[in-house]
């Protein structure tokens, strides 16, 4: 099924803090959660770009905060 121009869509994001966008009429896949934006897809994608601006998995930005308290 191809995406059409009026297309809803859901940023989700998931345990380690990675965005993306999700057809808001379908079932989200396992291990996202809708982080609250909807709306066409190039407006879902603006918002990503702004919110997501530490492209590291949360479980690596752990690791390194651990490591510089060392």
């Amino acid at each position: 099924m191809s995406a059409g121009p009026n297309d809803t869509y859901l940023v989700v994001v998931n345990d380690e803090e990675q965005y993306s966008i999700w057809w808001a009429d379908r079932e989200l896949p396992a291990g996202w959660r809708p982080e609250g934006a909807q709306g066409p897809r190039e407006e879902c994608l603006a918002h990503i770009e702004l919110v997501w601006t530490d492209m590291r998995p949360l479980s690596l930005r752990t690791r390194m905060a651990e490591a510089e308290v060392r």
